[in-house]
């Protein structure tokens, strides 16, 4: 079986890429040119160079492939609007969906956010989605392409399975992405523990998602790929015992924290420079924004323990150079 990947070189892509080549797939990864991602490094697969706002570049990567699992998506919380992060998630993706029906491409795999449609807090009626209330495009584009892949499962007959990750946590997070908070932790740039929490998996478990649901998933359907329901305090607990760093004792209130935010937003449209704590994240670190399911059951892949996951996303920092 062929398979295309866009975003093959991020950390989600890259545990993908690992799992399918044991699995014996031929795959093709689809790479921005810009990319300074090394995690592909001598690793037997074509590489295809192009972009997922540039169409054309599109053509020639999905000629003669069976599969395309698009992963490509900009995950930029700074600037919290941004015009860009819109483009390339919610355009690039109607690119993606173009083209595979184009290409009459037999199977289409997206990879969106949990956070588009699932929480155990009540609902607020002012908000269409659990996320909207943060004001934060990355959220807000990851909705907006979920719900235009499955417009097109239904009205235009897209083969598409989407697979709806929480806060991923693993290795090969070369542009740290999700691995920002840790690392900002094992760093010293936190000092008290936010009263929120949020629902935690590792990435290759995700990557397992994705790969058995070539073979398991339901065209139409969607899958939450994740874990473990833990507050802040609970997970920076496991990072320090894995990192031998001090615990974080005292729980930061809610108040302080979003006037921190409110600071370093104001600092960062100053500066020009994206700062540790922005006043959307401030927000988002106060809440509890766990999941109700998980469906990864339904893909037969079994929970990695997410100190596991810490684990082995701190041994990749140090042998990388982030530590």
């Amino acid at each position: 079986m062929k398979v295309l990947i866009t975003g093959a070189d991020g950390m989600l892509g890259t545990s993908l890429v690992h799992i399918l080549m044991k699995r014996e797939y031929e795959i093709t990864a689809f790479i921005h040119p810009s990319s300074k991602s090394t995690t592909l490094n001598n690793l037997d697969i074509k590489k295809v160079y192009g972009d997922i706002l540039h169409p054309d570049t599109l053509d020639a990567a999905m000629k003669d492939m069976d599969v395309v699992i698009h992963t490509a998506a900009s995950t930029a919380m700074w600037p919290s609007r941004s015009e860009i992060v819109k483009k390339i998630n919610v355009e690039g993706t109607q690119n993606i969906i173009d083209k595979v029906l184009q290409h009459n491409i037999s199977k289409l795999i997206y990879v969106g956010s949990a956070s588009s449609v699932n929480s155990k807090e009540k609902k607020n009626g002012k908000y269409p989605f659990p996320g909207a209330e943060f004001g934060l495009d990355y959220i807000d584009s990851k909705y907006e392409a979920f719900n235009a892949v499955m417009k097109a499962v239904k009205e235009k007959k897209l083969p598409a399975t989407v697979i709806l990750p929480t806060y991923m946590i693993g290795p090969f997070d070369s542009q740290l992405g999700s691995g920002k908070m840790m690392m900002n932790f094992i760093r010293g740039n936190i000092k008290l523990y936010p009263q929120g929490g949020r629902n935690f998996v590792h990435v290759h478990d995700v990557a397992k998602s994705i790969a058995n649901s070539l073979t398991k998933g339901t065209t139409g359907s969607y899958y939450i790929a994740g874990n473990e329901n833990l507050s802040y305090k609970s997970f920076f607990k496991i990072v320090a015992e894995v990192t031998n760093k001090k615990e974080l004792k005292l729980r930061s209130p809610k108040w302080l924290v979003l006037t921190a935010g409110m600071a370093g937003s104001i600092y960062g449209k100053l500066v020009k420079k994206e700062p540790i704590l922005t006043y959307p994240m401030a927000r988002v670190s106060c809440k509890s924004q766990f999941v109700s399911s998980n469906s990864m059951s339904e893909l037969d892949v079994k929970p990695t323990p997410i100190k596991t996951a810490i684990e082995e996303s701190y041994s990749w920092f140090c042998e990388n150079g982030y530590c």
